[in-house]
C-alpha cells in the first residue's frame, strides 16, 4: 500500500477548487466496488462500521482497535484514499493521541475528530450534546500531535450547527483552525446560509459526508469551499436490503434459479474480488 501517495491526492483534492463525491463504503469489496465505478474518494463512518462488524447501531460500542482492523481490510483492497470518521477518538484528548497513532497505521488518509458528547452519558436526553470548546481545542491538538506522516489529514468535525447554530459554530471552526488542524468536517449542514456563514469565518477547506437537498449541488458547494461531498451511506442499506431480500425469498420457497436475474453475475463477482489477478500469481507462483 502506497499510503503516502494517497494522503498526497486527498490533501491535492482539498488544496483545488473543485468538490468531490465520495463514495460511502464498508468492507474490501465496496470499497473496490467504489474504486472501479471511478470514485477518487472513499469514506467510511462509523455507523456503517458499527454495523458492518458488530451488526450493532451507531452507538460507539465499536473499539478502536475493530475500527482499525476494518480499515486495515479497506485500505488494503482499494488505492483510494480513504476518509473515516473516528467519532470522538475512543475517549479523551489522550485517547485522541493514541486513536490517530492506530488509524494512521491502518492507512486512512484522512480522519475526522468530532466534538460531540460521546458515548451517552447516564441519564442523557436524545437530545445530542457538545464538549467544551476548550476540550475540543485540546482533542484537536492531541490529533495533530499523534501524527506520524505529515501528509495525514485531520479534520476537526462539529456538530455545532444543529446544536448552537451558526454563531457557535463559527466559533468552534475558527478555534479548531487557530489549533492546526487541516480541514473542518461540517455536520448537519442544510442552508446556504449556514455554508456561507462558515466559509467566511475560515480558511480551512470543508469535508462533509452528507448535506441538505437545498445545498446538493458540487458547483455551489465548490463555490463555498467544500472539496469532498459524500451522498450519505445508502450503499449499505442497498446492500442491507438485497441480502434481505434474497433470504426472505429462499425462505419463502422462490427457486434459486428464479433469484439469478438480481445477483451479481459470475463476471462481476470475479472482478470485485479480482480473479483475474489471483489466476495470474497462481500460475507465476504455484506450477
Amino acid at each position: 500500500m502506497n499510503l503516502t501517495q494517497r494522503r498526497q491526492e486527498f490533501r491535492a483534492i482539498l488544496e483545488g477548487d473543485r468538490c468531490y463525491r465520495s463514495a460511502s463504503v464498508y468492507d474490501p469489496v465496496s470499497a473496490r466496488i467504489a474504486q472501479d465505478v471511478g470514485f477518487e474518494v472513499i469514506f467510511m463512518a462509523g455507523s456503517t462500521a458499527s454495523g458492518t462488524v458488530l451488526g450493532a447501531p451507531d452507538m460507539v460500542v465499536l473499539t478502536l482497535s475493530e475500527f482499525a482492523e476494518q480499515i486495515h481490510r479497506i485500505c488494503r483492497a482499494s488505492t483510494r484514499p480513504l476518509m473515516v470518521d473516528a467519532d470522538h477518538g475512543y475517549g479523551n484528548a489522550l485517547n485522541v493521541k493514541r486513536t490517530v497513532e492506530e488509524l494512521e497505521t491502518a492507512g486512512v488518509s484522512c480522519l475526522t475528530i468530532e466534538d460531540t458528547l460521546l458515548p451517552l452519558p447516564f441519564g442523557a436526553t436524545d437530545e445530542r450534546q457538545l464538549i467544551s470548546l476548550e476540550e475540543g481545542v485540546g482533542k484537536m491538538k492531541a490529533a495533530l500531535a499523534g501524527r506520524g506522516d505529515p501528509n495525514l489529514v485531520v479534520a476537526a468535525r462539529t456538530g455545532a450547527l444543529r446544536i448552537g447554530g451558526i454563531p457557535e459554530t463559527v466559533r468552534r471552526a475558527k478555534a479548531y483552525e487557530k489549533a492546526g488542524v487541516d480541514a473542518l468536517f461540517l455536520s448537519g449542514a442544510q442552508t446556504k446560509e449556514e455554508m456561507e456563514a462558515v466559509h467566511a469565518a475560515v480558511k480551512l477547506p470543508i469535508v462533509m459526508a452528507g448535506v441538505g437537498d437545498a445545498i446538493n449541488d458540487t458547483a455551489y458547494l465548490a463555490s463555498v469551499g467544500v472539496r469532498v461531498a459524500g451522498q450519505g451511506h445508502l450503499p449499505f442499506a442497498a446492500s442491507m436490503k438485497a441480502v434481505y431480500d434474497c433470504m426472505k425469498a429462499l425462505r419463502d420457497g422462490k427457486s434459486p434459479a428464479s433469484l439469478r436475474p438480481t445477483l451479481a453475475t459470475a463476471e462481476l463477482m470475479g472482478q470485485v474480488t479480482r480473479r483475474k489477478d489471483y489466476d495470474r500469481w497462481c500460475k507465476e507462483f504455484l506450477l
